[in-house]
């Protein structure tokens, strides 16, 4: 099984989203995993989205990378997710394995009424699905 870790600012929502949708996808070939340079909390909305569309992602701990390079975890993959205005904060991982950038926007980054944020974050959720399922399909099926 290869070990994939997805990483980006605080842990709270874009590497939470791969993590699960890459688990859900191909539990059989990868092992996902997230953190974040500033780990925060769980945002929300991404909460909800995520309910939304059959995974409950409500019981994660957001994570730190210096804790996941401190567990001695090797991974095969380690892919950032930040946005481009993010990317030059999005931290390197030690390792020899394969290294990968999808951006995409970051949800807490994200201004208007509860709905409006939720309404956006779906859009974030679907670009993210949309990535790993591409991804896990070209890469289980190599």
């Amino acid at each position: 099984m290869k070990h994939v870790l997805f990483v980006c600012i605080h842990n709270s929502a874009r590497s939470q989203m791969a993590e699960a949708f890459l688990n859900h996808f191909c539990p059989k070939v990868y092992r996902a995993f997230s953190a974040g340079i500033e780990p925060g909390k769980l945002n929300p909305a991404v909460v909800e989205a995520m309910r939304e569309v059959g995974i409950d992602i409500s019981g994660n701990a957001t994570k730190s990378v210096d804790a996941m390079i401190a567990s001695g975890e090797r991974f095969d993959t380690v892919i950032t997710v930040c946005d481009e205005a993010s990317a030059e904060r999005c931290p390197y991982v030690p390792g020899s394995g394969e290294r990968l950038h999808w951006g995409f926007p970051d949800p807490s980054a994200l201004a208007g009424s509860p709905e409006e944020k939720l309404v956006r974050t779906r859009e974030i959720r679907d670009q993210i699905r949309s990535t790993v399922e591409a991804w896990c399909s070209a890469t289980c099926l190599a």
